[in-house]
């Protein structure tokens, strides 16, 4: 600020957001939203509550494409071997074939991981002496994705295609895993997939020579009911502060992606900016369209191989629209907008029911306590409380929260201390089964090892829905404890 006082801090790191895996059911922020957790809180006054304080730390994704949290590496979960390295499975399961660590659990993991993002963030934050100078400008633009033509070294030109998914992709990876038999490395298909996937949509003979080597499992851009499965249309940008620019990719780069996107982008910058230059990936910006590999990787045919949707010369085509745009921001030139992209804000379907109603059971109110704590706990004990809940959908709480935990003052006033962005917190809403109107929450605290010595309670907050579509909040206390 104008003080001197630092408001905010900004980094780029290439890694996937999977310590938690695909069995976690939570609503969490994973291994980057442990690490701005760490960063806020080191920054902010003690007593700040999380994303209250006036400090902002972005752990930003960059070209994590093919960058697993899961240090360990990948094992096969019946034998305890290393999986194949080819496809990963286990004997042709790659249900099995799960990556995991460094810590003992996912939690632990994304602990572990985001701390080691914080750790070097907070070293090179109070490290930093360059002072960013110079004036600030970006280059924006919609491409059509499907029609760019590329003139590649020898001369020759290719182009990139419609969008499709190939077979790999439905294996998933040692991160999450796919199911149904499904490979990574696959060039050939399956003739039981084929006859499924002809239902679907016959991919055109155009579509699978563009293609080639994936076999096509999902002829995205050749479906357009209820409308297109994959973007067509998709936007780029390159952005100038001072000697800093920041390229914005619409989808998730490889880390060899990256490197060659930073080098083109580097070749242009660098003479007209200074040697100095720093050149970022900003990965998933703006739009999504899947993943972008390499040509080399696109021909292996692995999971990132097969989610790269617009053909083996994706990268390239990508390469050549950041090379123009970075031209044009050096020179001080206006670039064409593109094609402009269809609003499909109004179009969007769901297959997930909405709330009906709530109801309590007869007797009970909403925010009702059903099991309570107990009298007394101690560190590295979880304490919990069950109420009486209504659908989190009635009101997802932005900028509030589900939970309270509250410490009582010497004056006997309660004090927040805890919510449910913290990570010593959580929050568990169940419903017997679908179609029951009733629900519970259930709050956890596991009480770390700095917590202070006093009397506590723990509040609920929600919003329930009548039978006429009503909305009104509630909210519930459990007993004091120690």
């Amino acid at each position: 600020d104008a003080k001197g006082h630092g408001i905010g801090m900004v980094n780029w790191f290439a890694v996937h957001g999977t310590s938690m895996n695909n069995t976690n059911e939570l609503v969490s922020g994973d291994n980057k939203g442990y690490a701005s957790y760490l960063f806020e809180k080191a920054m902010n006054s003690k007593d700040t509550l999380a994303g209250n304080g006036s400090f902002v730390a972005a752990f930003a994704q960059s070209n994590e494409g093919d960058v697993s949290p899961n240090t360990r590496g990948a094992f096969c979960t019946n034998t305890g071997k290393p999986c194949d390295m080819d496809h990963s499975t286990c004997k042709g399961d790659d249900t099995k074939c799960i990556g995991s660590g460094p810590g003992v659990d996912m939690f632990d993991s994304t602990k572990i991981i985001g701390h080691n993002q914080f750790s070097k963030a907070k070293q090179l934050y109070d490290g930093a002496k360059k002072k960013i100078t110079g004036p600030i400008d970006f280059r924006h633009m919609y491409v059509d994705m499907t029609n760019v033509t590329v003139t590649l070294k020898n001369g020759t030109k290719v182009h990139t295609c419609k969008p499709a998914m190939g077979f790999s992709f439905a294996a998933g990876t040692t991160d999450g895993p796919g199911m149904f038999g499904f490979q990574q490395g696959s060039t050939t298909g399956n003739e039981f997939w084929n006859l499924i996937v002809k239902y679907l949509e016959k991919p055109s003979k155009q579509q699978i020579a563009c293609q080639h080597p994936k076999p096509i499992l999902l002829d995205t851009g050749e479906i357009s009911f209820p409308y297109r499965w994959q973007p067509f249309i998709v936007d780029l940008q390159v952005l100038r502060i001072g000697n800093f620019v920041i390229v914005a990719v619409p989808g998730e780069f490889t880390t060899m992606s990256g490197r060659r996107v930073r080098d083109a982008v580097h070749k242009v910058v660098d003479a007209h900016f200074g040697n100095d230059t720093t050149v970022v990936i900003a990965g998933l910006s703006n739009t999504y369209a899947d993943y972008i590999a390499t040509y080399e990787e696109y021909h292996a045919q692995r999971y990132e191989g097969a989610s790269t949707i617009y053909g083996p010369h994706t990268l390239q085509a990508y390469i050549s629209k950041f090379v123009e745009l970075s031209q044009a921001l050096v020179n001080g030139k206006a670039v064409k907008p593109g094609p402009t992209p269809p609003n499909l804000l109004k179009k969007q379907i769901s297959f997930v029911p909405g709330v009906v109603f709530d109801s309590a059971p007869i007797g009970k109110k909403f925010g009702q306590v059903k099991q309570d704590v107990k009298p007394s706990y101690k560190v590295n004990d979880t304490v919990e409380v069950i109420f009486y809940s209504a659908d989190p959908r009635n009101d997802l709480m932005t900028q509030q929260t589900f939970l309270t935990i509250e410490r009582q003052e010497k004056n006997g006033k309660w004090q927040v201390v805890l919510t449910d962005g913290d990570w010593d917190t959580r929050f568990y809403w169940n419903k017997p089964f679908i179609l029951d109107p009733a629900s519970t929450a259930r709050v956890t605290w596991t009480i770390a090892s700095d917590t202070p010595v006093g009397t506590y309670r723990i509040e609920h907050f929600g919003h329930s829905k009548g039978i006429l579509g009503d909305i009104q909040p509630f909210h519930g206390t459990s007993s004091n404890f120690k």
